[in-house]
């Protein structure tokens, strides 16, 4: 299980994120960007992938990480179920899907060397 004290501190831990109210989730941004939302009524985190790390990630476990099943899944988006999830799955999902919106100079800073 990954906590929202943890999704939190990891998020924000991230060059320039802030957090701010989405409906009735909190989301994380950078430069006004959303790259992950989390829902606390429903213990869940919405992220922000490629279709390929959604596929990736989904395949390493599909009861934890799946593709929201409309229009906004087949761009990407993907939940994740946090009292399912294991913590190092979880910690590589979010550090790509804050990769897959930040700048290269921000995206180095979180994964060295990604595309060499």
């Amino acid at each position: 299980m990954v906590s929202i004290d943890t999704f939190r501190k990891l998020a924000l831990s991230f060059p320039e994120v802030i957090e701010e109210p989405h409906f009735e989730k909190n989301s994380f941004r950078l430069k006004k960007k959303i790259f992950a939302t989390y829902d606390d009524i429903k213990k869940r985190a919405c992220i922000k992938l490629s279709e390929i790390d959604q596929n990736i990630f989904s395949s390493a476990d599909k009861t934890s990480i799946y593709p929201v099943e409309n229009k906004w899944g087949k761009h990407g988006w993907t939940l994740i179920e946090m009292k399912n999830v294991n913590k190092d799955l979880f910690i590589d999902a979010l550090k790509t899907a804050y990769c897959e919106i930040a700048p290269k100079k921000l995206a180095d800073q979180i994964r060295p060397n990604r595309n060499e």
